[in-house]
């Protein structure tokens, strides 16, 4: 059976050399050809010896995803559907802007965690990602989008927001990630890569020791009460856990901020009371907020909440000194807006059963 060598980091990759009795430094050559130049093809790695590149057309592949489906949205959004086998399915979205384009990633098929508001996690949970799968996403999109004017790939941001828990897959998305800011491969900025995470305390801990890049954490409430409904994770490791591994995080993060989000579910987390009190909590967390206007999907009980509201929530906060956005809504006409991705799982943890007896 033939390796794929985009499961591989450089570490990874050089010892795959080793074991073929070939030099280390082969390992960045071909992670150039293969990131840096996007090539897949061994024939076309000149600098590389052709008894090498033989021996890796007959023991190895580059392979990426294959697309399923892809969808434009109005806005310049897109969307791509990837098969990951054995009937599943995942979704990668480009979000451009003017100054930037970003490549949103998944991690698994469906997720474990079932968040209330969150289509992702209403599919159930098959299984965690290899790094093929997780770094062929931005190795496929490169490929669709080409490159600028200045002979840069138009992807300058990632960010692990798509279906599932980055940080329970965590030594894959590590790997992942460590492609993305190497020098050979992607040479992304930390600051640039950002994981967003439901508040794994552990692998908060382990992602700062191992590979700090941006985080951003999926709040959505003031108060443990709320989010134990929300945000069910939080069962495990509540606020005071959740805030305390956030404070340790940004002793090695290249941000001085954590970056919390927040989806603004109309009369559920969207008073002005629930600002203030919100205030007090990561009163001793340097942050920023992103509110999220609530993006619909079938079968959900929740509603966006009113441009007013959200307005006056955001008022709270920056009266505070909290410097908040709200996020633009991008691409929620092909689903593709955040909390909508859905793919295709194949359900192992039987929710979508569950739910359709009543249980959940």
């Amino acid at each position: 059976m033939q390796q794929n060598l985009l499961d591989f980091d450089a570490q990874a990759l050089a010892g795959y050399f080793t074991e073929m009795g070939e030099k280390p430094f082969r390992a960045r050559q071909l992670m150039r050809w293969m990131y840096k130049a996007g090539e897949s093809d061994f024939a076309a790695m000149t600098d590389i010896a052709a008894a090498t590149r033989d021996r890796l057309a007959q023991c190895a592949n580059i392979t990426a995803p294959n697309v399923m489906r892809e969808e434009l949205s109005d806005d310049g959004t897109r969307k791509w559907l990837l098969n990951v086998g054995t009937g599943n399915a995942v979704e990668a979205v480009y979000i451009p802007e003017e100054t930037r384009g970003t490549l949103c990633v998944s991690t698994q098929a469906g997720c474990a965690l079932n968040c209330s508001f969150c289509s992702t996690g209403k599919q159930g949970f098959n299984r965690n990602l290899s790094v093929a799968e997780i770094i062929g996403q931005l190795w496929w999109a490169n490929h669709q989008l080409g490159k600028d004017a200045d002979g840069n790939w138009k992807i300058s941001n990632v960010v692990m927001m798509g279906m599932g828990e980055p940080l329970l897959n965590f030594d894959n998305t590590v790997s992942a990630l460590r492609l993305m800011l190497d020098d050979n491969a992607y040479g992304l900025s930390r600051r640039r890569v950002t994981v967003s995470t439901s508040g794994i305390v552990p692998a908060m801990d382990r992602l700062r020791e191992e590979c700090p890049v941006a985080l951003a954490v999926s709040l959505h409430a003031p108060n443990d009460k709320l989010r134990d409904e929300l945000v069910p994770i939080n069962q495990k490791y509540p606020l005071k856990e959740l805030l305390a591994a956030c404070r340790r995080y940004l002793e090695r993060a290249p941000r001085d901020f954590i970056t919390f989000e927040y989806v603004m579910l109309e009369g559920v987390n969207d008073s002005v009371q629930q600002a203030r009190e919100l205030v007090k909590l990561v009163r001793d967390v340097p942050c920023k907020f992103n509110l999220i206007p609530f993006n619909p999907f079938p079968q959900t009980h929740y509603r966006r909440s009113r441009p007013d509201d959200i307005q006056h929530f955001r008022d709270v906060l920056m009266q505070a000194d909290i410097v908040t956005t709200t996020r633009r809504t991008r691409g929620d006409d092909i689903a593709a807006a955040c909390g909508q991705l859905a793919g295709q799982v194949q359900d192992k943890t039987k929710r979508t059963l569950r739910r359709s007896v009543g249980v959940v």
